[in-house]
């Protein structure tokens, strides 16, 4: 077509083959040179721009309205605590009752849309929403339920006196956990590609509804903490502290007198379960959340195996720190409070038993981390929200056990009178300090591995040598430590086409044959031995992992069950003030229970990966 009827005019003119030589292969053409104005120049990209504008705002908006809805919780749960004019228990319940409803409606409106649309097929996050925290999500919920039940059987014993919010939100929020549950099993992997905006607004608020629960549980479990720690202060003869218990008993009598204490005395057992259960699901509907609009590559995702086979040194141990942490809290809980002396034998006893785990649990870390750094193998640095907020959880909840450990530690050197107890309590306020550390750098350089896949130079290439018809592999150590690639394998014209993934090697004259001679002469189990290789390698970072779980589970179980030392010791009120230290304490206390459970979790993802 000639110039100026419709073909666009080329600016310049592709080179010759002559002038080409190697840079332009003749089986493939050569790109097209555009032009500034001509089409698929940089416009696509500025459309890129403005179409990722719009997701970006809607990200902002939705955000900011979950912020906002957030703060005015927590200023309700704040006027509650302080017992602010105006402002009660029945006003904070209809709020959260309001925020369920409307996340109900929303659970409900996405399930029948994907309902009616369920043979399209859509994107699905590989990563999030494993099985068995789906799993775990369920054990809490299950939990949770049976605690509303209890709080609906007090509300029936109390009804006289009782506003009838106190019966109403239980009830939904029973509700709002079955669903919950069954929406994080069906939808906690979806890539929302439709109706974005609206979905943004929708998961946001269920993020902050479940944080705002998890607020208010802290509380009322902490007001029940808080008055137990009253009482027991006056037995370790801090009688200088203002004692002013937080009495919430209704001002009438239970029908039946005998079921309201007991229901009283046993829902705050089962708090820990629901406060878990909350952190988990707004966790994975923030990864939900992400993963708006995202576009996910075509990496295949390898599926997590549990298998059990080989940790037997680990789970011994694991399983013993756990029996040991049984009997330390029964017996704390036991001598606590009954009279200083025992009240001080109970500390020391707590503070010994977590020095000797928290020291074995950093050993096992710092070997973990030998192991990676004697294994050279590059990390996954690709997107994945799942696996960055697994990260960022882990330093910030440890930033809350970090902060009591460093008041214990500041009133431990500035305090003019130190009881015998508080020399056991340094040591434990620094390994506390140290052990996570050195935790937090093994579970994310794991997490960021592949352990179980084999190395690079193995995985592409797989090297046999004939022997007249008879095929011997080099061992993987050979290809390790020894002769690399290229020294190894031929020339590439002089290869055959692969096969099953292994390149063959054959004959081709004197040289070859003389080579063939000198492998053949090679050792054939290993060429070099190496420091913990292959299967030997996995199977001791199975059993670190293996131990590391099973002892951030017996870490988790003294302080969400009332065993807490930095309640009970007395020294950091008299040095900080006993309103300042409690606030400090139950601020930090919650993220550090998650935190032990969120480290137990991703010890058993990195457990399975290996």
């Amino acid at each position: 077509m000639p110039e100026g009827q419709g073909a666009p005019a080329a600016p310049l003119a592709a080179p010759s083959d002559s002038e080409r030589g190697l840079s332009w292969p003749a089986a493939r053409p050569p790109p097209p040179f555009l032009a500034p104005g001509s089409p698929g120049s940089p416009a696509p990209r500025r459309g890129a721009v403005r179409a990722s504008f719009p997701q970006k705002l809607a990200e902002a908006l939705s955000s900011q309205y979950a912020l906002n809805v957030f703060v005015a919780g927590l200023l309700f749960l704040l006027a509650w605590a302080v017992h602010a004019t105006g402002v009660g228990k029945r006003d904070l319940l209809c709020f959260l009752t309001a925020l369920m409803l409307l996340q109900l409606l929303w659970m409900l409106w996405y399930v029948r849309r994907s309902a009616a649309h369920r043979r399209l097929i859509r994107p699905k996050d590989p990563y999030a929403g494993a099985r068995w925290l789906r799993g775990s999500v369920t054990l809490f919920a299950v939990v949770t339920i049976i605690l509303g039940c209890l709080k609906m059987g007090y509300f029936i014993g109390f009804s006289e006196c009782l506003s009838a919010t106190e019966g109403v939100f239980p009830a939904t929020h029973a509700v709002h956990t079955l669903l919950q549950v069954y929406f994080l099993w069906g939808h906690s992997k979806d890539i929302i590609q439709s109706f974005k905006t609206l979905e943004r607004f929708g998961v946001i608020h269920s993020v902050f509804t479940n944080l705002l629960l998890w607020a208010n549980s802290i509380l009322n479990e902490s007001k029940h903490q808080l008055n137990e720690h009253k009482e027991r202060l006056i037995t370790l003869g801090f009688g200088n502290i203002t004692i002013v218990l937080d009495d919430h008993t209704p001002p009438c009598n239970c029908t039946p007198p005998t079921l309201c204490p007991a229901i009283s005395h046993g829902m705050y057992y089962l708090y820990p379960f629901n406060i878990e259960y909350q952190i988990l699901a707004s966790t994975m509907l923030y990864v939900l959340w992400k993963n708006i609009g995202r576009k996910i590559d075509s990496h295949q995702h390898r599926k997590m195996q549990f298998r059990l086979h080989g940790v037997l040194l680990g789970s011994a141990l694991g399983l013993t720190a756990l029996a040991a942490t049984i009997g330390v809290v029964v017996v704390y809980l036991i001598q606590i409070g009954r009279s200083k002396t025992k009240s001080e034998a109970a500390l020391i006893m707590f503070y010994l038993y977590a020095i000797i785990l928290l020291m074995l649990m950093g050993v096992a870390g710092l070997a973990g981390i030998r192991i990676y750094r004697l294994d050279e193998q590059s990390l996954d640095e690709s997107k994945n929200p799942a696996r960055k907020l697994d990260a960022d959880l882990l330093v910030g909840t440890a930033s809350g056990s970090w902060f009591i450990s460093w008041g214990s530690i500041l009133a431990i050197l500035c305090s003019e009178s130190r009881p015998p107890y508080t020399w056991y309590n340094l040591p434990y306020s620094i390994l506390v300090v140290v052990e996570k550390y050195i935790q937090n750098l093994f579970i994310i350089e794991s997490i960021h591995r592949e352990p179980g896949k084999l190395s690079e130079d193995i995985r592409t290439l797989r090297v046999v040598t004939v022997y007249s018809g008879n095929a011997t592999r080099l061992p993987s150590s050979c290809l390790k430590n020894g002769p690399t690639a290229a020294d190894v394998a031929p020339q590439a014209s002089e290869m055959p086409p692969v096969a099953n993934g292994n390149t063959h090697l054959r004959e081709v004259g004197g040289g070859k044959e003389k080579e063939d001679k000198s492998w053949e002469g090679a050792p054939g189990p290993a060429c070099h031995p190496c420091f913990l290789q292959g299967n030997a390698q996995r199977r001791v970072l199975r059993n670190i992992a293996a131990f590391l779980f099973l002892c951030n589970i017996s870490l988790w179980i003294p302080p969400a069950f009332g065993c807490r030392p930095e309640y009970d010791n007395g020294l950091e009120e008299i040095v900080f003030g006993f309103e300042p230290w409690i606030i400090v304490v139950n601020l930090a206390m919650p993220f550090s229970i998650f935190y032990r459970m969120h480290a137990a979790a991703s010890l058993f993802e990195v457990y399975c990966k290996i």
